[in-house]
């Protein structure tokens, strides 16, 4: 089987920029911390246990610690397509968009990946989120809104970059799942009870009508 480009691409010089080096990272491990433990505490909140996570495209694991810490009963794997990743930590490799696990965890998640990936690959990773989580979804990646509004452009790594509108991703994160806030996903075959003011349909719907 021939290799992803992303395989090779994302090597030693990159990860050194974007994530080792403090001048020019774009991310670092309190953040991450803070991620992984708002992840865990929406899902304890919600009455969804967590015994398995799936981390795909999980980078150098920086949200795996406070994982460990926040859901101690919970493995986690790492998938990543980069050789690197693989050589030096022992992810899993592979990619999103074609993984196919022996069965799928409880949490997956896939936090700043698809936009490195072409319209299609993007498509088909979207359409196999089902395969690779049975309960919950954490999901982000970067859009054309957060690109003009929100991301600090001189440490965001813009080559051969996606910028795609969210609601492009929204449409085909709502064939399978339904949203609980913050990038929080879960099933539509799980059942989670929210109250109306904690249902971002009902306060969206509510304000809609208040226009």
């Amino acid at each position: 089987m021939k290799r992803p480009p992303a395989a090779r691409r994302f090597d030693r010089d990159y990860f050194h920029r974007y994530y080792y080096s403090p001048a020019t990272r774009v991310t670092h491990a309190g953040e991450m911390r803070a991620r992984a433990e708002m992840i865990a505490a929406v899902l304890a909140y919600a009455e969804l246990p967590v015994r398995s996570i799936l981390d795909a495209g999980c980078g150098v694991g920086l949200m795996h610690r406070a994982f460990a810490k926040a859901l101690p009963r919970a493995r986690c794997t790492g998938l990543e397509v980069s050789d690197y990743l693989c050589g030096r930590y022992g992810w899993t490799q592979g990619s999103v968009a074609d993984y196919r696990p022996a069965k799928p965890a409880d949490l997956l998640v896939c936090y700043d990946v698809l936009q490195y990936l072409d319209d299609a690959e993007a498509a088909r990773a979207l359409d196999n989120f089902p395969r690779l989580t049975r309960c919950a979804l954490y999901f982000s990646a970067l859009t054309r809104t957060d690109w003009r509004r929100n991301c600090e452009r001189s440490r965001t790594d813009s080559r051969d970059v996606r910028i795609r509108p969210g609601a492009w991703y929204l449409k085909k994160l709502r064939r399978h799942f339904e949203f609980l806030g913050y990038g929080i996903w879960v099933r539509r075959d799980v059942g989670v009870i929210r109250w109306e003011l904690e249902d971002p349909r009902a306060v969206l719907a509510q304000s809609r009508r208040q226009r």
